[in-house]
């Protein structure tokens, strides 16, 4: 199946810049179709800007109706064909039109292993604090489906990442990011190829 992307951003985007590049260079079979930012001066504009794709600017503050705003990200997604939803970092709650229209076809990726390391406010550097204060060994990438409860969707793949002795916050998300940006790309590909098979 043929991926038409569409991708909710937030800040920098560098998950989905790593993602647009595997489409570029044939790694993925997928079309990055549309850009979609609650911020107006995020990096994953500029990187659409960049790259030539259709981007929108939609927030509380283009639209302050909450009702009005989703079906607005909508209406984006249907109008430039987008099949599968893609958060690259993106720090809003999606609205009940668009979960249910893309039911079981809006992925996130997680920085460490769900359902143990989820819920609200696990995110950033928070989750790799969260980790290395528990004590575990290892940690990983979740990619899950989204649902109306944050880090609740059914996982769909996952990886595991040794945590190194002396382990700072700083050089454990560096080393998951860096996971991250192939691991999700390994996975859509996946998706594209049938062996993972969304409901």
């Amino acid at each position: 199946m043929k991926l038409n992307l569409g991708f909710f951003a937030s800040h920098e985007g560098t998950n989905m810049q790593a993602i647009i590049d595997a489409c570029k260079d044939g790694r993925l079979d997928a079309k990055p179709c549309v850009i979609i930012s609650n911020n107006s001066k995020s990096g994953a504009i500029q990187r659409a800007k960049k790259e030539g794709i259709p981007y929108y600017h939609l927030s509380g503050k283009t639209y302050p109706e909450f009702e009005e705003l989703d079906k607005a990200i909508l209406d984006a997604l249907k109008t430039n064909n987008v099949n599968l939803v893609i958060l690259a970092g993106y720090m809003k709650k999606i609205g009940s039109k668009t979960l249910a229209e893309y039911k079981g076809k809006i992925l996130n990726i997680h920085p460490a292993l769900l359902p143990k390391y989820g819920g609200k406010g696990m995110y950033g550097t928070y989750v790799h604090e969260a980790v290395l204060a528990s004590g575990d060994k290892i940690t990983g990438v979740s990619v899950h489906i989204v649902d109306a409860e944050y880090d609740h969707g059914a996982i769909i793949a996952q990886c595991e990442i040794p945590i190194l002795e002396g382990d700072t916050v700083e050089s454990l998300s560096k080393r998951v990011l860096e996971r991250e940006h192939e691991f999700f790309v390994e996975t859509l590909q996946k998706i594209a190829q049938g062996e993972i098979v969304l409901r």
